[in-house]
């Protein structure tokens, strides 16, 4: 029942009158009384008898359309145990909100075919697999010829620079179906659904796949929602919410840059794409395609435990398509350019520009923000500059304008640096707006775009030309780019936050991979310091390096992947009451309490690996118990959370 009660998270009986019998089948929306309501439901099966002597009759078939297969109730219920979440939670994730006017075109007579059928009524013939495009990776042919022979193929994919990924994922997508059986694959964004819809189109020709994304509306998501149920279609792409698309005979399950957060749901019980893609994958004894420029911790993981196998380039091809890469902040250069090591952009960012553009090349500048300057720093030693009556925050108007506080607004007019005692100010982190303002003076006659949250440009031409673009926003050049500045890296690096590393490296590959060969003149500038870990693994694009690092770090510290946490978010008292009636595994570590927001506090919850279905299974035990006594104060749990810190 679709009831938010996790005491009430089970199945419940029902007789089916004989007037119903023929819509209710397995999968159909109901509606079904329960303690005085009318509420709704799913119909997950039919038996002849029941263990209760009195049952009340089913009330209403919503619609006689199943629209809950068997395959992915099995996988809501182990994303529900796994995230310490109810099966009704995972259900609406799952199955779009019905749209009558979208559904009318399905009548009960159109019932989807078996999951275990082989016949193939589909329109088009089989696709055929050009492995050319994996050529550059030893173990990539192989990947593609198991794809096709339906073997359980899990592999995790560094791409190289210059790499069309959505070419790469087409290819596999179209082996999988050259072996009869279809595939998910899930991105970050639409700007990557558009890429890979395009690259789809192209292999398979058009009508042999859907898209499925909120943001298409209701009406447009029920419709691919139900082609892909009735067997209509092969193949699903879309952002997270095609993470449970309904495909027959599921052959793969792919996910690309599955480091973006984009990727974990905001809504109870917060499941994360790809490990619910995974959880598909082990399931149903799928392939797996885990896939992005940079290698996050969890994916090496998988590659570390046997699950799954890396699909790497050797290192004579990493370095035939890498850019040329420099950092400003090594010993070299700080020889040459003393003032390196506090300016934004140093002479050799400078240079590289310029070369670029002279040699009638786009530039590429990334900006870690949008806007103006949120925040001030001292000039000379870039201590934050903090208000000397409450030690808030300064900021300044404008560029040339007074500091002041913002927190008690207070004009700092005099201020030195209680560091160094310098009193010239600069911005701590220049948004991308100004960022493109400046460059535009230092560039006259040089067209100059921007690409953030206002605006995300999809391409741009291939001539001379500056595009100042935020993380994530960096559109596509054509040729690719001359040149790429990686600017204030440090406001990613210094982050307080488990991934702030990894995350930065990832920003870093995604830009540094839109650039030119270092052969036929790209150039890639980091203003860092070439000594630190993720610095190192850009300039090398060896990104499997670092995350064997990072994982071995996080293990040796117990954060995860290596060990499975869980947050318990709320009043300190609702907290307390939660965690008392939790029956944990006796190794379970309770760290903690943090403030939170909204005068919350914060408890956290450590298992080994091993333990994490029972510590999964405790939570939601006593979250059941607090929900079955009407507690008055919610609670939030989730596993494994984004964000620790």
């Amino acid at each position: 029942m679709d009831v938010p009660l996790p005491h009430l998270d089970r199945p419940f009986d029902y007789l089916v009158p004989e007037a119903l019998d023929a819509d209710a089948r397995p999968g159909v929306r109901v509606k079904v009384r329960f303690a005085g309501q009318l509420v709704d439901g799913w119909l997950l099966e039919r038996t002849e008898s029941s263990e209760h002597p009195k049952l009340a009759y089913l009330e209403k078939v919503v619609s006689p359309v199943p629209v809950l297969s068997p395959e992915v109730a099995r996988l809501a219920r182990a994303v529900a145990d796994r995230y310490a979440g109810s099966l009704a939670d995972v259900l609406r994730l799952a199955v779009p909100p019905r749209h009558a006017r979208a559904e009318k075109a399905v009548t009960a007579a159109d019932a989807p075919p078996s999951e275990d059928t082989d016949t193939d009524t589909r329109p088009g013939g089989r696709a055929e697999v050009d492995p050319r495009g994996w050529r550059d990776y030893p173990a990539g042919p192989a990947l593609l010829r198991a794809l096709t022979d339906g073997k359980p193929a899990r592999a995790v994919w560094s791409a190289l620079p210059g790499e069309d990924w959505a070419d790469r994922y087409a290819d596999a997508v179209a082996a999988t179906v050259a072996g009869g059986r279809g595939a998910v694959v899930v991105v970050a964004d639409a700007r990557d659904l558009d890429r890979l819809d395009a690259a789809l189109t192209a292999v398979l020709g058009a009508g042999r796949h859907v898209r499925l994304t909120a943001a298409d509306g209701p009406a447009r998501r029920y419709r691919a929602f139900l082609t892909a149920r009735t067997g209509e279609v092969d193949v699903v792409i879309g952002t997270r919410a095609a993470m449970f698309a309904p495909v027959r005979r599921l052959g793969l399950v792919a996910i690309w840059d599955d480091g973006d957060d984009l990727h974990a749901e905001p809504r109870a019980p917060y499941p994360h794409a790809r490990d619910v893609l995974l959880t598909r994958a082990q399931l149903g004894d799928v392939a797996a395609l885990v896939g992005g420029y940079a290698r996050t911790a969890e994916a090496q993981l998988l590659v570390e435990t046997g699950w799954a196998r890396e699909v790497v380039a050797d290192r004579a091809v990493v370095r035939s398509r890498t850019p040329a890469m420099a950092p400003t902040g090594d010993d070299p250069q700080l020889a040459r350019d003393p003032g390196a090591a506090s300016a934004r952009l140093p002479s050799l960012a400078w240079t590289t520009a310029r070369d670029a553009l002279r040699a009638d090349l786009p530039v590429l500048v990334q900006v870690p923000r949008r806007g103006y300057v949120p925040s001030v720093a001292c000039a000379d030693c870039r201590a934050p500059a903090r208000c000397p009556h409450c030690a808030g925050p300064l900021a300044l108007p404008s560029a040339q304008g007074t500091p002041a506080c913002r927190w008690c607004g207070r004009v700092a007019a005099a201020y030195a640096c209680p560091e160094c005692g310098g009193r010239r100010l600069r911005a701590s982190v220049t948004g991308a707006r100004r960022t493109a303002e400046e460059l535009g003076r230092a560039f006259p006659g040089v067209p100059v775009r921007t690409s953030g949250r206002e605006e995300v440009l999809a391409g741009v031409p291939g001539g001379a030309g500056l595009v100042v673009a935020t993380p994530g926003a960096e559109p596509v050049a054509e040729g690719g780019y001359g040149a790429v500045l990686l600017l204030d890296s440090w406001a990613l690096l210094t982050r307080a936050d488990l991934r702030a590393g990894e995350e930065a490296l990832r920003r870093w590959m995604a830009a540094a991979a839109l650039a030119r060969p270092g052969t036929a003149g790209g150039r890639v500038v980091v203003v860092a310091d070439g000594a630190l870990s993720p610095v190192q693994a850009l300039l090398r694009w060896d990104s499997a390096w670092f995350a064997a690092r990072e994982l071995a770090e996080r293990r040796e510290l117990g954060f995860p992947p290596a060990v499975r946490m869980a947050s318990v978010t709320g009043v300190a008292e609702a907290v307390a009451d939660l965690l008392a009636g939790a029956r944990l595994p006796g190794d379970a570590e309770v760290l903690g309490p943090v403030p939170a927001d909204e005068g919350r506090e914060r408890m956290l919850v450590r298992v080994p690996r091993s333990r994490a279905a029972a510590m999964a299974e405790a939570l939601h035990a006593a979250a059941g118990q607090r929900s079955a006594r009407k507690a008055a104060d919610p609670v939030r749990l989730q596993v494994d959370p984004l964000t620790l810190f």
